[in-house]
């Protein structure tokens, strides 16, 4: 089922149309990804990763759990040492 049409421009450019636009919950500056599969292209949205995605990929273990209270002060401290007067 064809859900739209574009139109390749001589310089390699393609307008995507609203309704794949909407489809997908892209707008300006955002990236596409383009994957071969077999005799078909699929386009997706790329960079759509979970912070834990990312911290599982970059590190073996899980990140530790923290209260709220030890996030505020880490991040009192964090402002305190960016920002203090030297």
């Amino acid at each position: 089922m064809i859900i739209a049409t574009s139109r390749l421009t001589a310089q390699g450019q393609i307008s995507i149309p609203k309704e794949i636009r909407q489809r997908l919950g892209i707008g300006p500056g955002e990236f596409l990804e383009w994957e071969e599969d077999g005799d078909r292209i699929v386009v997706r949205r790329a960079g759509r990763h979970s912070s834990e995605e990312i911290h599982r990929t970059l590190f073996a273990q899980p990140p530790t759990p923290r209260t709220l209270e030890e996030l505020k002060q880490g991040i009192a401290r964090h402002v305190k040492e960016r920002y203090a007067r030297r």
